[in-house]
């Protein structure tokens, strides 16, 4: 498409135009676009990411150089994504999509802030970008929080150490902090997380309300105009997945909208066009001055929930490959043009044929971007610029498609006042008078399959630790010393479910790591049960839901009495992105018995697959050879009742070996 801009606008009074269409050319119209510097509209607050969910799980685990490229493009300015908000989880220990969280206060008198990964993950992007909003928001909570009550006194000085202990182990300042993910809020809650904020001293903390996606959170917009001390208390409005509009009174409200969780949910091609019209869509039609996407980066495997969700990929921690996808390029077409602070221009703000359009500029009006979007496009389109009360100076110009990202086309050089640029449909182009602009350059290995075998003792980790690869979705396991004293272990050490998200249950304790492509493999471990519970190994797991259903694979569970079975489990994808069903458990056990056992008692297990015939070993002894199809291919893992099994010298090995 080509693009017409000029001064015809003004004297029209309109920010956007395209007169009507003549003769039989294929060629659009000449669109016409004014940036008027003396009608700045409102302030841009960045675009942001929100790692949640789990989904920036084995991230950390990335051999440094590859981590260290992965997150120069997620956030260092100029380079590539160049995020300007990260918005992270409260860990609860519940299943917030992909996983689990961790949390600081395990229980009222038990704090550890050195849990999880999202503090690394803050002050790795603070390093890179020390002007970086950081944020906050719960999923859930650990059970004992208000007795069960979520929006409690518990939950608000949850909330206040949080912020607290980033600031104390971290040195990272916290920006905002948001109430509970997704679920309805009380006034009166919101009211008292202000009073507990002020009263520890942190008053500079926004809260962000009400992140909520059923009404997107405009409820709370008529409670603000009929309540003065709750519009004292929300610093910002935050809509989750508001499909770029908001309503007349949360405009009009006075307080800045933000879509606080947003995005396609993918990083290939089509989440880029879908990206780059909902970032100046946002604004063009709702008025929303931030935009959140989850997630930053798909760093949790692709038998999760919502696979592929990032901007990029990174989820292959053993051989260090990462994928910088196009749109890590759809945000850079704003965020390397435009920073916090900036104002929007309003009489260039507004929808084009095929596309949109916006214009920003800097608070002492001298310097402008414009970002245009093309991907609606059918045909070229001529046009002009012209702008107002804005220095009229070189424009650098730069473009993406679907075959080139990113790339620097020659600058446009104004003449009699105007600039004279040639678009193309489906595509993304930035105009700016700064510069500094930059593609990273960075590329990763290549990808590789996680070899077998593979063994880890736990020997090498701190008490307390996540064990690399393993990825919890329900109970948190944790390297701890065995109870006989020889030698380290994993054990699960939640006792019971937590305060979770409406409408989510979570499964029963499970973690699983490792390749999807495994196939003919043995999983192993030793075992020992507490006095009650069970212990499960996992064998062929090619899909997790984020709810009570199992997962897909096969599943060898011992129970402290001695008793064995092996069953086959199924859940299959529904035709919305977070629905699953289950057909649990396929008829009888593939396989069952008893062995003498007892409490405390060490035992090795094996469940092995080899083709169709699938075989369990008790501590060198078969116990059971079976034939079945259902399963060809998946991960490993180990589960666990409540009671807390632990797990010694687990093994993944080739199955004829």
């Amino acid at each position: 498409m080509k693009l017409f801009i000029s001064a015809a606008f003004l004297l029209a009074g309109l920010a956007l135009t395209a007169p009507a269409q003549s003769g039989t050319t294929n060629r659009a119209a000449p669109l016409v676009i004014l940036l008027d510097g003396a009608r700045p509209g409102r302030v841009f607050e960045g675009i942001g990411a929100v790692s949640a969910g789990a989904s920036s799980r084995l991230l950390m685990e990335y051999p440094r150089r590859q981590r260290r490229e992965v997150l120069d493009y997620l956030f260092k300015p100029h380079y590539g994504a160049g995020f300007q908000h990260l918005k992270v989880e409260i860990g609860g220990e519940v299943n917030s999509t992909d996983g689990i969280e961790p949390t600081h206060l395990r229980s009222r008198n038990e704090e550890n802030d050195r849990r999880g990964y999202e503090w690394w993950l803050m002050t790795e992007a603070k390093k890179r970008n020390p002007g970086i909003t950081l944020d906050c928001l719960a999923w859930g909570a650990p059970g004992w929080i208000g007795g069960g009550h979520y929006y409690s006194a518990d939950m608000a000085d949850y909330i206040v150490k949080f912020v607290q202990a980033a600031h104390r182990t971290y040195g990272l300042q916290m920006d905002y902090t948001g109430i509970w993910n997704e679920t309805p809020h009380k006034a009166g809650w919101i009211k008292d997380l202000r009073v507990a904020l002020d009263q520890a001293g942190l008053g500079r903390v926004g809260i962000v309300a009400a992140d909520d996606y059923e009404d997107h959170g405009w409820k709370i917009v008529k409670e603000i105009q009929q309540d003065g001390a709750l519009r004292q208390a929300v610093a910002r409005i935050g809509a989750h997945y508001p499909e770029t509009h908001s309503t007349a009174a949360a405009q009009a409200v006075g307080i800045p909208l933000w879509a606080s969780e947003d995005g396609p949910w993918r990083g290939d091609w089509p989440g880029a066009v879908s990206l780059a019209r909902t970032l100046n869509r946002n604004y063009i039609n709702g008025k929303f001055t931030k935009t959140e996407i989850w997630s930053p980066v798909t760093a949790y495997y692709d038998s999760l929930p919502l696979p592929g969700s990032g901007v990029m990929r990174a989820n292959e921690p053993w051989s260090g490959h990462y994928e910088v996808q196009p749109a890590v390029w759809a945000v850079a077409h704003t965020t390397q043009f435009a920073p916090p602070g900036w104002h929007y221009l309003d009489s260039a703000c507004a929808l084009i044929p095929g596309g949109s359009c916006v214009a920003l500029a800097s608070p002492e009006a001298k310097d402008f971007s414009i970002i245009l979007e093309t991907m609606d496009g059918r045909t070229a389109q001529t046009g002009q610029i012209s702008v107002m009360g804005l220095p009229v100076k070189q424009l650098q110009v730069w473009r993406t498609t679907q075959d080139r990202s990113f790339e620097r086309l020659p600058d446009l050089q104004p003449v009699a006042g105007h600039y004279a640029l040639e678009l193309e449909p489906h595509a993304i182009y930035s105009l700016t008078t700064t510069t500094g602009q930059r593609k990273g350059t960075a590329a990763p290995p290549a990808a590789q399959p996680l070899a077998l075998p593979y063994a880890d003792d736990f020997s090498s980790y701190a008490t307390g630790s996540t064990p690399r690869y393993f990825s919890d979705q329900a109970g948190v396991f944790e390297v701890v010393r065995r109870a006989d004293g020889r030698g380290m272990c994993l054990q699960q050490v939640v006792t019971g479910e937590g305060i979770q998200w409406p409408n989510h249950k979570d499964p029963e304790p499970e973690t699983l790591m490792g390749d999807l492509a495994w196939s003919n493999y043995v999983v192993a471990a030793n075992i020992c049960l507490a006095t009650n519970g069970y212990a499960a190994l996992w064998g062929r797991i090619s899909l997790v839901p984020n709810n009570e259903n199992p997962p897909s694979g096969y599943r060898l569970k011992i129970d402290v009495q001695g008793g064995w079975e092996l069953r086959c489990l199924r859940t299959t994808r529904g035709k919305l992105p977070w629905e699953f069903h289950s057909s649990g458990q396929t008829g009888e056990p593939l396989a069952q018995g008893r062995m003498a056992m007892a409490a405390g008692e060490w035992h090795r297990w094996e469940l092995g697959m080899e083709g169709d015939a699938i075989a369990v070993t008790r501590d060198g002894v078969a116990l059971a050879r079976v034939r079945d199809t259902t399963h060809g291919h998946g991960q490993a893992g180990l589960g666990s009742g409540w009671a807390g099994a632990q797990f010694a010298r687990f093994e993944v090995r080739p199955a004829n070996h």
